[in-house]
């Protein structure tokens, strides 16, 4: 399996090296890619609307994200890590996931998503794990990946090398149990009913919607009828 793992920093502490461990659990490392920020994008979206109004291409940014965006397109798992940073993911994290908005499944969803599996890893010193974790999940959820799983971690250390012998013993119990599910599930992803719900939902919006290029694309696809991206 193909592996694509985003970090939320440039600098490899606790958070990296817990996504790490999951990634070499699935896969080789000749089959891991990575992508750090800001190092590998470091813009913020400019609010301009252009990728839902006409295309993706139009994006100030476009070329700066077309190589993130075809190793997401390329993965058949995605790691998305971030330290918590007030309660919420790193900024830097959440400026990417705000230029794949076009991308969510109430606009032009890629059919490709619906057969990814996702995880999401934050780290803290103490609490708010959960909403960083959120962050990253939603994206994931309206992208269309089916499975996305959550490893939230207190380290009680500022580096990984703090971190207690115990502690880590427990993340690697975690990420075990993690990778487990993702082999067993990499031939046939299944699609939960809060995907097929939502999905459904948005091929009845789609048929008379708001936004032409929306439009266009979910009929082109046939989605506004009974085909469906997992099928």
């Amino acid at each position: 399996m193909k592996v694509l793992m985003i970090s939320g920093t440039n600098h490899k502490g606790s958070t990296y090296n817990i996504g790490r461990i999951v990634a070499e659990k699935i896969t080789s490392a000749e089959n891991i890619s990575e992508v750090f920020l800001p190092r590998d994008f470091d813009e913020f979206c400019l609010g301009c609307t252009t990728c839902f109004s006409k295309s993706a291409d139009k994006c100030p940014h476009y070329e700066k994200l077309k190589p993130i965006t075809e190793l997401i397109d390329a993965a058949d798992v995605i790691i998305l890590t971030s330290p918590v940073y007030v309660y919420h993911c790193t900024g830097q994290m959440k400026a990417l996931l705000d230029h794949y908005g076009w991308r969510w499944m109430a606009h032009r969803p890629d059919e490709r998503m619906f057969k990814k599996q996702a995880v999401v890893v934050a780290t803290a010193a103490g609490a708010g794990m959960k909403s960083t974790m959120k962050d990253m999940a939603d994206s994931c959820f309206f992208w269309g990946i089916p499975q996305t799983y959550k490893l939230g971690a207190a380290v009680a250390a500022t580096d990984w090398q703090s971190v207690k012998q115990k502690k880590k013993d427990s993340i690697n119990a975690k990420a075990d149990s993690i990778a487990k599910k993702i082999l067993k599930r990499e031939k046939n992803v299944p699609v939960s009913i809060k995907t097929k719900a939502f999905f459904k939902i948005m091929s009845l919006l789609q048929r008379n919607g708001w936004n032409k290029a929306d439009m266009d694309y979910w009929k082109e696809k046939g989605w506004t009828g009974s085909k469906r991206p997992w099928k």
